[in-house]
């Protein structure tokens, strides 16, 4: 009988020890964390050609001044353990509805991930499109393919390629227009000041043109 135990306990040890390696090292989806550094609702200006604005200089509505949401992701594995090395081109930003158009690479992360897991997302967008505000879209860190559970972020985003197709041009010009002579539509609220007005002229004018690099 004692035997028996001893083998049991023996078999469930190697169970378990199998399933920490199988698990080390494979990011997991529910003990990574996503955080931002922004404590309101802010909008980043995005351009295809990653002209636009970095997370670290986004803007709270109506303000003058802009605000750091840089986004800091950990990293960690089945076993609760930092992921150190991984791929930054593994680890992407997208936003819940679709509404955010992106270049090929257009939101990856700063770099590899340290010896503590920890990666950021403070740079600019390559992409276009625009977050649906009304709907509350949201943003979210996808490592691996797989959206991270819990990081929904309060962070839009609008573009001068207001229809997503990753060039600023001539339709993107026409619903410009329109929503400028029509009731406030936060797709072509660069500015974020709840109003369409000269200052988003001036940001939809220095988008004329680009396209993906």
């Amino acid at each position: 009988m004692v035997r028996r135990k001893l083998v049991g306990l023996f078999v469930c040890s190697l169970v378990m020890g199998a399933v920490s390696v199988a698990t080390a090292g494979i990011p997991d989806a529910t003990l990574s964390t996503a955080t931002t550094a922004a404590t309101a609702q802010v909008s980043v200006y995005t351009l295809p050609n990653g002209a636009g604005k970095g997370l670290f200089e986004a803007k709270v509505i109506n303000s003058s001044t802009l605000v750091n949401a840089t986004i800091t992701l950990t990293v960690l594995d089945g076993n609760g353990d930092p992921i150190f090395l991984y791929p930054a081109e593994d680890m992407w930003l997208e936003t819940t509805l679709g509404g955010l158009a992106l270049c090929p690479g257009g939101s990856t992360a700063d770099f590899l991930t340290n010896a503590a897991g920890v990666t950021t997302f403070f740079s600019t967008v390559n992409g276009g499109g625009q977050s649906d505000r009304v709907a509350a879209e949201k943003t979210v860190v996808v490592i691996g393919g797989t959206p991270l559970n819990g990081s929904q972020l309060d962070i839009l985003f609008n573009s001068p390629d207001i229809d997503g197709n990753l060039e600023v041009n001539l339709s993107d010009t026409v619903a410009f227009t329109q929503n400028a002579q029509g009731s406030y539509n936060y797709r072509s609220d660069f500015y974020f000041d709840n109003q369409m007005n000269l200052s988003d002229t001036v940001l939809y004018a220095q988008g004329l043109g680009v396209v993906c690099p």
